[in-house]
């Protein structure tokens, strides 16, 4: 796009300015109309699963209910308590959204369709992805409430839990890749087993690393089973507790951008991108950010289903999963892995 505007007679630093701002807008746009349309999806998935029919009354088949739901949320009254920290209680949830954007910057829809390109893709999405904690951190502690400060406490756990497994799981990606970049992780994929199959969740080697990346991912943007940050049966509803208004809608807007995103790297690291399932010819005859929604779509919907079928876990079960079960397991493929590469494509180190 800078080379368009350049070739209508626009000097490059203005063109590659506006270019980028054209890049952002086409990002975060369809993305929050995305976040809209999920959040009725969610609710739709829900009431099936409970026999209910779900939202039907506002817009057609009730497609309109996300906006109404923000209107009468942008309407309400903004409530700061007296004995917060009022700078950093309105900083927390901008945070938030604003960390759940940011990270998009990397993600490729397609070959050639990514904002930045950058050869430690995956470190930069590791690394502002862990800022979001901070949002939630700084809400509970700026709040001047007991409930409010124990859900800072929890995700200050629960993030140093699953960050650390889920570190161990991409190095099994970087080491099966040999790049760090998100383009060349999706491309390494291709053909990947029998010469067959695209995506590294088809390789017995590292499919159990997919699903525990899947439950991390769960993990990480506190949803349930792992919902003990937002747990209203004890802390009423956590870091959220004294926000109204637009505030706390930034909180659930982040939270379910944060959601789109981990169903992207899902499968973008383990499940082929804007690759089709198969390496056959007639299937790249749709366009590869198809096949990247469809499986967004997918693993959205086993977010869904898990939320609406398995209870919450206690606290202790949580941390027991993260660091008995996950970083053991995780530590081993990485030895597993690492094994298998120098035997097979390193001709056993020689």
């Amino acid at each position: 796009m800078t080379d368009f505007f350049v070739r209508h007679g626009m000097i490059y630093d203005w063109a590659w300015f506006i270019a980028t701002i054209i890049g952002i807008l086409v990002i975060a746009l369809p993305l929050m109309l995305a976040v809209a349309m999920i959040i009725y999806a969610e609710r739709k998935i829900w009431a099936a699963m409970a026999l209910r029919r779900g939202p039907n009354v506002v817009g057609p088949w009730g497609l309109l209910q996300s906006f109404a739901d923000g209107l009468k949320v942008f309407l309400k009254e903004t409530i700061i308590p007296s004995s917060a920290n009022k700078g950093l209680f309105l900083i927390a949830p901008i945070v938030t959204f604003t960390v759940a954007l940011i990270v998009w910057a990397v993600i490729p829809f397609q070959p050639g369709v990514v904002l930045a390109d950058i050869n430690v893709g995956l470190l930069y999405v590791l690394a502002v992805s862990s800022l979001g904690v901070y949002g939630v951190i700084v809400a509970g502690w700026a709040s001047n409430s007991k409930y409010p400060f124990f859900s800072a406490l929890r995700a200050a756990a629960q993030m140093v839990s699953y960050e650390v497994s889920i570190g161990f799981v991409l190095i099994t990606v970087v080491l099966y890749a040999n790049s760090f970049n998100l383009t060349a992780i999706v491309l390494a994929q291709k053909g990947n087993i029998l010469g067959l199959f695209n995506g590294f969740g088809f390789n017995p080697l590292l499919f159990p690393m997919a699903i525990v990346f899947l439950i991390s991912s769960m993990a990480e943007t506190f949803r349930t089973p792992f919902d003990l940050v937002e747990a209203e049966s004890e802390l009423v509803a956590g870091h959220q507790t004294e926000y109204s208004s637009m505030s706390f809608a930034l909180f659930w807007l982040g939270e379910y951008a944060n959601v789109i995103l981990m169903c992207a790297l899902n499968a973008i690291l383990f499940w082929g991108g804007w690759l089709p399932p198969l390496d056959i010819g007639v299937l790249y005859l749709l366009p590869g950010w198809v096949w990247l929604i469809g499986k967004m779509c997918f693993f959205f919907f086993v977010f869904g289903w898990v939320k609406a079928t398995v209870p919450r876990y206690r606290y202790d079960q949580l941390m027991r999963l993260g660091w008995k079960i996950f970083l053991p397991l995780s530590i081993l493929f990485v030895v597993l892995v690492s094994g298998w590469l120098m035997l097979t494509r390193y001709g056993g180190g020689a």
